[in-house]
C-alpha cells in the first residue's frame, strides 16, 4: 500500500512539473492547416455504412484510420468482427474495428477513446450548398459529411496524442483507441468485440471517453446522460391484396384506418404519453437537477428559429430541457405500405406498418416497455372490434446511460474546459441515444465521460453538416489538457 501511495504521489508530482500546455497549444496552432487537410482526406472517403455499395469505401476508411495511428508508432490492430446478413440472405463483411494503444506504463492511468468514422448518407441533390464529400471552408466553418459526426473529433484525439509525441513529451496517461465503422447503422458486431476483449484489451482501462455528441450553445459542455430507444413496428393486415377505393370503399374495414386510430392513442396533443406505466416509471425532477438546468446556457428563441416552428411544446427553459433529456417521448416516424408517391392513387392498402419509437430514460427497461406498448396497443385494437390482424414488434431496445457528475472524470473535464476556454462548462444530457455508452458501462464496468467538441449548429445527419475551425482546433487543445487533468486524479478519489 505504501508503494502504491508513493507511486501515485510521484506520478502527480511529475505530471504537475512536466505539463507544458502553452507549448502544446502553440504547436496545435501551428499545425492548423495540416489538421484541416487530414479532415479533408477523411471526409473525401464516402464511408456510408448504410449503403452496401459503398462497403469498399468503408473498408478503406478503416485502413486509413489504422495507418494514421501506425505512423504514430501505436500498437494497432484491425479486428475482424465478422459479417452481416443482408435482406436477400447474402452476407457482407463488416468493416474491421481499429484498436490502438499508446503507452503501457503500469504506473499511469489508462484512458480509452471511442469514436466512429462511418457517416450518414449524403448527396448534393439533398440540398447541400457544397459537395458533401469535398471539405469546404466557408467563413471558418468546414462543411462536409461526417466533419462533426464523428471524423473531426476522432482526429482531434489522434492529434492530441501526436502533439505530445512531436514535442517529445511523455503522455501523462496511456491512451487506447477503439474506432468503428458501423455506428450509424447500429454498431453491428461491436458489442461482441467489447465482450470478447473485456479481459484483454479493456482489462487495464481506467476510463472510457466518448466524443460523439455536441454542445448545446456556444459554451463548451460535458455530457452525462443519454436516452435509450425502443423502436417499434405496428403492422395491421386486412385484405389479401390492395383494393380499389371506389369499388371496395365502404364495404371493408380498412387497415390504414385501424392503424391511424391506434397510433392516435399513443400520445396526447400536449405530449403526454398515454401508454400505462411509461410516465409512472420516470423519477421526478429533483431540486438539484432543476438548478442544473436553470444554469445551462440555452436560447429558446434561437432553438425555435432553428427548428422553424412558431411554438414549442413548453414555454420555459427548464421544462423544455427536461423533456428533451430526462423524460420519455413518443415519435411516429412513418407508415410503410401506404401510398406516398406524387399523384392520386386511389388505393386501399392491404397491409400497413407504422414505425414509431419511445425514447426511454433511466429506470425504464426495454423489455418492460416492449410489454407495456404491445399489451396496450392490442387492448386498444380489441376495442375497435376489427377483423384485421395487428402485430407489434420491437426491433431496437437500446438502454439509456447516466453518469455521476461528481465523479473525478467530470471534475477533470471542468478543469480542462477552464484551462482552454476560460469558462465553466454546461453539464448536459443528450436527448438522442448512444447505445455503446451503456454497453461499455455494463460489460467493462469502467467509468465513462462524454466530451463533445461539436457545435450546437453543426447539422449532424442533416444537409450542410460542418465543424468550425475554432471547435476543431480548440477541441484538440482541450483533449490535450484533459489527458493531463485525468493523470492528476488521485487513487483514493476513484
Amino acid at each position: 500500500m505504501k508503494v502504491e501511495v508513493l507511486s501515485s504521489f510521484l506520478l502527480l508530482l511529475s505530471g504537475a512539473r512536466s505539463f507544458q500546455y502553452a507549448e502544446l497549444a502553440q504547436y496545435v496552432d501551428a499545425q492548423q492547416e495540416r489538421y484541416v487537410e487530414s479532415l479533408r482526406d477523411w471526409v473525401s472517403i464516402e464511408s456510408d455504412s448504410s449503403n452496401v455499395q459503398r462497403r469498399g469505401d468503408l473498408h478503406r476508411m478503416m485502413e486509413t484510420a489504422a495507418q494514421k495511428l501506425r505512423l504514430m508508432g501505436g500498437t494497432v490492430e484491425l479486428v475482424d468482427i465478422g459479417e452481416q446478413e443482408l435482406p436477400d440472405g447474402t452476407t457482407l463483411a463488416l468493416p474491421k474495428v481499429v484498436t490502438a494503444q499508446f503507452g503501457s506504463d503500469p504506473v499511469k492511468r489508462t484512458v480509452c477513446v471511442y469514436g466512429h468514422v462511418d457517416v450518414q448518407p449524403a448527396k448534393l441533390a439533398d440540398g447541400w450548398a457544397t459537395d458533401p464529400y469535398n471539405l469546404t471552408d466557408i467563413n471558418g466553418n468546414l462543411y462536409g459529411r461526417g466533419a462533426s459526426d464523428n471524423k473531426a473529433p476522432v482526429l482531434a484525439w489522434i492529434h492530441a496524442v501526436e502533439a505530445y509525441q512531436a514535442l517529445s513529451l511523455d503522455l501523462p496517461v496511456n491512451v487506447k483507441f477503439v474506432i468503428e465503422g458501423m455506428e450509424e447503422t447500429g454498431s453491428n458486431g461491436l458489442d461482441a468485440l467489447i465482450l470478447a476483449q473485456r479481459d484483454t484489451f479493456f482489462s487495464d482501462v481506467d476510463y472510457i471517453i466518448i466524443s460523439d455528441c455536441g454542445w448545446l450553445s456556444r459554451r463548451p459542455a460535458l455530457t452525462y446522460g443519454t436516452r435509450g430507444n425502443c423502436y417499434f413496428f405496428a403492422e395491421v393486415e386486412g385484405p389479401k391484396q390492395d383494393l380499389h377505393s371506389g369499388v371496395y370503399g365502404g364495404t371493408v374495414i380498412e387497415p390504414m384506418t385501424d392503424l391511424v386510430g391506434i397510433l392516435d392513442t399513443l400520445i396526447s396533443p400536449s405530449g403526454k404519453i398515454l401508454v400505462p406505466g411509461i410516465r409512472e416509471a420516470v423519477a421526478p425532477l429533483s431540486d438539484e437537477e432543476w438548478k442544473m438546468y436553470q444554469d445551462v446556457q440555452f436560447d429558446m428563441e434561437n432553438y425555435k428559429n432553428k427548428t422553424g416552428v412558431n411554438q414549442l411544446m413548453y414555454n420555459n427553459k427548464v421544462d423544455l430541457l427536461a423533456h428533451m433529456w430526462r423524460y420519455p417521448t413518443v415519435s411516429i416516424h412513418g407508415i410503410e405500405g401506404a401510398f406516398s408517391d406524387a399523384g392520386t392513387k386511389t388505393v386501399i392498402p392491404a397491409k400497413v406498418t407504422a414505425k414509431f419509437s419511445i425514447r426511454q430514460v433511466p429506470s425504464m427497461e426495454p423489455a418492460l416497455v416492449k410489454k407495456q406498448v404491445t399489451d396496450y396497443l392490442h387492448s386498444v385494437f380489441a376495442k375497435r372490434k376489427s377483423p384485421n390482424k395487428l402485430k407489434v414488434t420491437m426491433v431496437i431496445g437500446a438502454k439509456p446511460w447516466l453518469a455521476d457528475t461528481q465523479h473525478p472524470l467530470y471534475e477533470a473535464g471542468k478543469a480542462a474546459v477552464k484551462r482552454v476556454f476560460d469558462m465553466d462548462p454546461d453539464l448536459i444530457r443528450e436527448g438522442g441515444t448512444i447505445p455503446i455508452a451503456r454497453t461499455f458501462q455494463d460489460v467493462t464496468g469502467k467509468s465513462i465521460i462524454m466530451m463533445p467538441i461539436g457545435g450546437f449548429d453543426d447539422g449532424l445527419h442533416s444537409q450542410n453538416e460542418k465543424m468550425s475551425r475554432y471547435n476543431y482546433i480548440e477541441g484538440t487543445k482541450y483533449f490535450i489538457a484533459y489527458l493531463h487533468e485525468v493523470s492528476q486524479i488521485k487513487t483514493s478519489s476513484v
